[in-house]
């Protein structure tokens, strides 16, 4: 998948906006979260693991979101109340492409950059801009954090199925661990008062 077909992906054009923080900032976040080079090496290794089986990931993910309405409003009509189709498909789209950016492991200031800006598109800063989405114009901060869990905790079965070693898969699933949880870090500046990020 390529930024032209992938309608609102828009990582390392000029339409992203700088990141507020620097690298060097970014690399004290890491460090906090205890993510170390090897870390990047297990990332790496699950990108070739998870690069066919993607759209089944997708499958459990979005599940999850369908069999909570608290979760399904966050993609709904702010009118009707009626789940938006097409807001969805654009979105998964580019949630399939964030898990390859994710394995890709990849931390220049492209990659930092974008971090920021998908943490925009679910705050009420620019939530629905990149796809005109009539939907609620905020997700709630709350469930940033909680998703931690299920997006991580449903991914290990998808690790473990092209025969790596236990230890193997667990180094892929910590890896990820880690990098969803500097990721939701990153993702939570908007919402955080100024001068307390």
């Amino acid at each position: 998948m390529t930024q032209t077909a992938i309608a609102g992906y828009t990582y390392g054009t000029p339409a992203v906006p700088r990141a507020p923080i620097s690298l060097e900032e970014f690399e004290k976040i890491k460090t906090a979260v205890l993510f170390s080079d090897e870390d990047v090496k297990y990332l790496r290794m699950s990108r070739d693991v998870l690069a066919d089986q993607i759209e089944a990931v997708l499958d459990v993910w979005y599940g999850f979101v369908a069999s909570h309405p608290h979760l399904v409003y966050y993609f709904t009509d702010k009118a009707t109340g009626a789940p938006l189709g097409d807001y969805l498909a654009a979105v998964r789209k580019r949630f399939g492409r964030w898990i390859l950016d994710t394995a890709s492991a990849n931390y220049d200031q492209a990659w930092l950059d974008y971090q920021f800006e998908i943490g925009r598109r679910h705050h009420r800063s620019a939530k629905n801009k990149t796809d005109g989405a009539r939907s609620v114009e905020n997700v709630s901060y709350r469930y940033l954090p909680a998703f931690i869990y299920p997006i991580t905790f449903t991914l290990k079965p998808f690790l473990a199925k092209k025969g790596h070693s236990p230890a193997d898969v667990e180094g892929m699933y910590q890896a990820w661990l880690k990098s969803v949880i500097v990721q939701v870090i990153l993702w939570s500046y908007p919402y955080v008062k100024a001068g307390d990020f």
